[in-house]
């Protein structure tokens, strides 16, 4: 319920300000149409680029986040002070995203509104910030139009991305149940990246505008528009990868050494956890690909064990298992640090790294879980008590709050 009411509060904002902004627009009409016209068209071709955008990305629409932050931080044309301010700001920025966004519709793609209404906010924070300073002459007063310029809105811009990293944070608590602090910090760890982009981006279309003119718009967007399409074909990359160490995992079940389904249960549960754990993203992919991957040492077994089950086994066998398994996994191509993860999960847990003890834990569980008659609550009773050596106690208390939320929904194999 309180996660429904966070949502409900950031949409509710970003509509109301929407619904005021177009009305408030439509009222008085536009000012400088020019700019207005200039400024929207980017931001629509911006939404038109996100073809191909991939589910879950922070930024689909890296061009119309930073034309919107240009036109928000636009004080001169060509020399000529601009007069739009904020309210007539939000209105281009949503009126342009969304037609946009129409052919998206046509085909049948819902539009994302948790990045929508972020979109709303942080553009009418960012307008709210510089707007009324500018217009009041108090930038240009105590500021020029040199350096100093520049760097306060860098700053603004700064403050802005800050912004959206908590309301994403808080957006996506309340959509998947996640802790807020490693969610936050996960979205900061993020920020150096595609963000920065954008927000450098944003901030020398507004600076190269009040010199040249709108002309400096194409000419400041190829950049950004040739680093989205870098960042298309990267991720097209990682997602073949992802596909390939999915299939991998795949292969102890169709030879019959592991249940059905086992490999992507102890992923997507490895993956909670360490999130619950405040692992980054890069160090949860690893950890997901490990755990999809931990059980391959059992194809090179002669004999194999039966129902799958490792979790039962001594420790010998166990760790015998996970050489074997590292050894097929350094031969996969997949980055080394997968590998030692595979290779360390049968260690005791004082001697391991965090991500080998969250498998060990995890496909202990899944084993335990499906083994015995008390199902999830005995299994997990049963981690407890090996607390002493083989499990580590926070992961296993972490494993329990992922759990007592409602645990999670695997992705489907491949």
């Amino acid at each position: 319920m309180k996660t429904a009411r966070t949502t409900t509060a950031v949409h509710g904002a970003a509509l109301l300000l929407t619904l005021t902004a177009l009305g408030f627009t439509l009222w008085h009409g536009l000012d400088e149409p020019a700019n207005a016209l200039a400024f929207g068209v980017l931001i629509a071709f911006g939404e038109l680029a996100r073809w191909g955008a991939q589910p879950g990305e922070r930024e689909p629409a890296p061009l119309a986040t930073a034309g919107a932050l240009a036109y928000a931080l636009l004080g001169q044309n060509a020399g000529e002070a601009t007069t739009h301010g904020v309210l007539q700001t939000v209105a281009v920025a949503v009126a342009a995203g969304l037609v946009g966004t129409v052919p998206h519709l046509a085909r049948g793609r819902d539009p994302d509104l948790d990045h929508l209404a972020r979109r709303v906010l942080t553009v009418a924070f960012t307008a709210a910030c510089f707007q009324p300073l500018y217009n009041a002459g108090a930038v240009t007063a105590h500021l020029g139009q040199g350096p100093a310029h520049a760097l306060f809105l860098l700053l603004l811009l700064l403050l802005t991305a800050l912004c959206d990293a908590v309301l994403a944070a808080l957006l996506h608590r309340a959509r998947k149940g996640h802790p807020y602090g490693p969610l936050l910090r996960d979205e900061l760890r993020a920020l150096p990246g595609i963000g920065s982009a954008v927000c450098a981006t944003g901030a020398v279309m507004a600076l190269a505008v009040a010199v040249a003119g709108l002309w400096a718009l194409p000419v400041f967007a190829v950049p950004l528009l040739l680093t989205q399409v870098s960042f298309r074909r990267y991720a097209a990359v990682r997602t073949t990868s992802r596909q390939t160490i999915a299939s991998l995992a795949r292969a102890t079940e169709i030879a019959g050494c592991t249940p059905p389904g086992h490999a992507h249960r102890v992923a997507a549960l490895s993956r909670a956890v360490g999130r619950e754990l405040g692992l980054s993203g890069p160090e949860l992919t690893v950890l997901e690909s490990a755990a999809l991957m931990h059980d391959i040492g059992q194809l090179s077994l002669v004999d194999p064990v039966a129902g799958g089950a490792t979790a039962p086994l001594p420790a010998e066998e166990q760790r015998r298992i996970a050489l074997l398994g590292a050894a097929v996994v350094r031969q996969t191509g997949v980055p080394e640090a997968v590998a030692r993860i595979v290779e360390r999960q049968a260690d005791p847990y004082a001697e391991q790294p965090l991500p080998a003890r969250i498998v060990r834990a995890v496909n202990a569980y899944d084993d335990l879980a499906a083994g015995s008659a008390g199902g999830g609550l005995e299994a997990l009773e049963r981690l407890r008590l090996g607390t002493a050596r083989d499990y580590h106690p926070d992961v296993v208390e972490s494993l329990a709050r992922v759990l007592a939320r409602g645990g999670v929904t695997p992705a489907p194999p491949g």
